[in-house]
């Protein structure tokens, strides 16, 4: 993505807690801090035009971080929020109580990650922690009551996703008070932002080409 984008744009990512060259930090179990300590870090950079792009977890987490911002004074361009339920359509999910098998076969189910990855014993023992905790920290997140963002939001969603229904995608209308709001669909399940990449991107570019 960033690749692609470059150079009309910057694009910064968020290395979450107990990942690759963070992997000696505790992973955060609760969205709601991770999104604290991810503004602290963001409201000490220069103000430039800001648009957020979050993927399952992520998306929560862009919209958490969004909120923040706005509430101290300073307002992001638009949200995109990619594979993930609006934050006020809550299910029961108990993935993350799994034991490891059971954890394993649900990242299999998702279809998003190599059976050449999936297979290492030694290298799934060291990432599933990580993984829990980002199941336990989406699964156990609940949108405060009411919640919204003043940015306009994009919404993008596989049509087989099985983590995210239309009616779920469509849900985030209720989060923005912009006015500006749309549900973009791509062929593919949870993963179709890898899949469809390029078309992805193509709605990206277009955006920021405005």
């Amino acid at each position: 993505m960033s690749t692609a984008l470059s150079p009309r744009v910057d694009v910064v990512s968020i290395q979450y807690p107990g990942r690759q060259d963070r992997r000696n930090e505790k992973p955060f179990t609760d969205l709601s801090l991770l999104a604290d300590q991810v503004y602290a870090v963001l409201r000490k950079q220069p103000e430039l035009p800001l648009t957020f792009f979050g993927h399952s977890m992520g998306a929560s987490l862009a919209f958490e971080v969004a909120r923040r911002m706005e509430a101290d004074g300073h307002f992001p361009v638009r949200l995109f929020a990619s594979g993930r339920r609006a934050p006020s359509v809550f299910r029961e999910e108990t993935v993350h109580r799994m034991d490891d098998a059971g954890l394993l076969a649900e990242i299999r189910r998702l279809n998003g990650t190599s059976s050449l990855v999936l297979d290492d014993d030694e290298l799934m023992r060291a990432a599933l922690p990580a993984l829990r905790a980002d199941y336990q920290a989406a699964e156990l997140y609940r949108g405060e009551p009411g919640a919204t963002v003043s940015c306009p939001i994009t919404v993008l969603t596989g049509d087989r996703d099985p983590k995210t229904s239309l009616d779920d995608a469509h849900a985030w209308a209720r989060h923005t008070t912009s006015g500006s709001f749309e549900v973009k669909v791509f062929p593919g399940g949870h993963f179709f932002v890898s899949d469809q990449a390029d078309d992805v991107i193509k709605v990206l570019y277009q955006h920021f080409g405005n």
